[in-house]
């Protein structure tokens, strides 16, 4: 699949200048004017090489280049108890992505543990296509560890839009296998529109709330929205992080219709391209990485340690760490 579009890509390329000059060439031919094809084929050579460059960088290294990206999230309902509590943030694992290079998955939850997490959160996206892809990972992702373990939730992907056309019946027998693999195979805490209490020793608590993947925005690709804000968030109160995979669902529903103060997110991979700051995940999402906030409340996108396409140029693979900072006048 990779050579097949980087061999589209580059044709395409190197003919644009070609069909440049000779549109040129046509209405020289009119005006008696001869163009010249010397420059339009040393522009064809060097955008051809600067993309096959670009490309091996991104599948090369790019896709592996791991970063940890750290923030301070201080709350007014955040207990003192609470305080320093760290949460570690991962999204978009797409497991296909290191069938590979294995190893760089076992590097990444060594890494992760080396954050020495309170706790963990996975913001969907396990996989691509279907749950096969995540078996051979197993044992691995069971290396995990977190004191209040790995929490998740199902993104676009897990609900298997790729596969199963026209069969509704293995589409949900797949959906209820990814989501059994997680919370049997790998003892992580999957939240199906609802939520878990963590309590601290002195009696206080937080709450973690998940919901299915919540489309709230046409993005010109295939989508799923099975998410139920209303029934996660019931009988809940005081702080409450919200994990939801798609960040258009904070915009069109968390922040009018809840006071969740904070958000995580993934699902943009930030397109997995950036250029001097310019992404094309920007027009395909309002929201496309990093920290937002809207009056008291805040989210976080985080742009995901796999692939949908093998490669990463500019939007390096992310690992947050999250510490909880409870406000001084609480």
């Amino acid at each position: 699949m990779m050579l097949f579009f980087c061999t589209i890509v580059g044709l395409f390329l190197a003919a644009l200048p070609n069909v440049l000059w000779l549109i040129g060439w046509v209405i020289g031919k009119m005006l008696d004017y001869c163009l010249p094809y010397r420059w339009f084929g040393w522009t064809a050579l060097l955008l051809v090489v600067s993309f096959y460059l670009l490309m091996a960088y991104g599948y090369y290294i790019g896709r592996f280049n791991v970063e940890v990206k750290e923030m301070q999230y201080s709350h007014a309902s955040i207990p003192k108890s609470f305080d320093g509590f760290r949460i570690v943030h991962i999204s978009d694992l797409h497991l296909s992505t290191f069938d590979d290079a294995p190893e760089e998955l076992a590097k990444i939850v060594e890494r992760i543990n080396g954050l020495s997490p309170d706790l963990i959160c996975f913001t969907g996206d396990m996989v691509t296509i279907g749950k096969k892809e995540a078996l051979p990972y197993t044992n691995v992702l069971k290396r995990l560890n977190a004191r209040n373990g790995v929490v998740s939730v199902l993104g676009n992907h897990d609900f298997m839009i790729y596969a199963f056309r026209g069969d509704d019946e293995a589409r949900e027998e797949s959906i209820r296998d990814l989501a059994s693999f997680q919370t049997d195979s790998l003892g992580w805490h999957l939240l199906r529109n609802e939520h878990m209490v963590i309590h601290a020793e002195d009696g206080s608590m937080i709450t973690i709330l998940g919901v299915d993947n919540a489309c709230c925005k046409h993005q010109g690709f295939k989508s799923i929205n099975k998410g139920d804000l209303a029934k996660a968030i019931k009988d809940t109160d005081g702080f409450r992080i919200l994990l939801s995979h798609d960040p258009s669902h904070w915009s069109a529903e968390v922040v009018p219709n809840s006071d969740i103060p904070l958000t995580l997110s993934g699902h943009t991979h930030s397109a997995q391209i950036r250029i001097f700051g310019w992404t094309p995940a920007k027009y395909a999402f309002t929201e496309v990485a990093g920290e937002y906030s809207s009056g008291d409340q805040t989210l976080y996108i985080n742009v995901g340690l796999g692939c949908t396409a093998p490669f990463r140029i500019g939007v390096n693979p992310e690992i947050t760490l999250i510490t909880l900072k409870a406000d001084s006048k609480h």
